[in-house]
């Protein structure tokens, strides 16, 4: 089931508009994974230098999608993109092992930022389709996921490739979604 599916059958929030921050490091599928969404042809993702922005609309849906790139040089200016965020993504590449210490570092981070105390995150266990690819389990225990306490969150293992997991993803986050007045 597709994201545009999945909006169809969560309808209770008509007119909404989501604002997506979409963060990881260098290299971990999060454009991938955005036009996988959007439905768009992945066969030539170039790494991202600044950012990448889709609206995704649907039945009273409004999913903004802001992706940053994750190079080091570019990680200091993911906080300019932090205000009105509704839901924030980060994903991980599981099968590059020798960046989980980096990426939990960086995601720690996140978790500290005033701008983004209480937001929802879901965790993209991205490249799951790989033999070498971590479990998602393993990546929340390594990451310390479950001290978190202060915000709803949600691992989930997926393929941006295949487009596998992230439907499971999109729906958890739709649910999520804080109420606003």
């Amino acid at each position: 089931m597709g994201l545009l599916a999945l909006l169809r059958k969560l309808k209770s929030q008509p007119d909404k508009d989501v604002r997506l921050l979409l963060l990881g490091l260098d290299n971990a599928g999060k454009t991938t994974l955005l036009k996988k969404l959007a439905s768009e042809d992945i066969s030539h993702i170039t790494p991202t230098q600044g950012f990448n922005i889709k609206t995704v609309q649907s039945e009273g849906f409004r999913l903004n999608v802001w992706d940053i790139g994750g190079q080091r040089k570019i990680r200091p200016y993911w906080k300019n993109y932090f205000e009105n965020t509704d839901v924030l993504i980060y994903v991980i590449d599981s099968s590059d092992k020798k960046r989980f210490e980096e990426t939990g570092e960086e995601l720690f981070e996140l978790m500290e930022e005033e701008k983004l105390n209480g937001v929802p995150l879901l965790v993209f266990a991205n490249k799951q389709d790989l033999l070498n690819a971590a479990e998602a389990s393993q990546i929340a225990n390594g990451l310390n996921l479950h001290a978190l306490r202060d915000r709803k969150w949600q691992i989930c293992p997926c393929s941006a490739m295949t487009g596998e997991g992230i439907d499971v993803g999109v729906s958890w986050m739709l649910k999520s979604l804080p109420k606003k007045k």
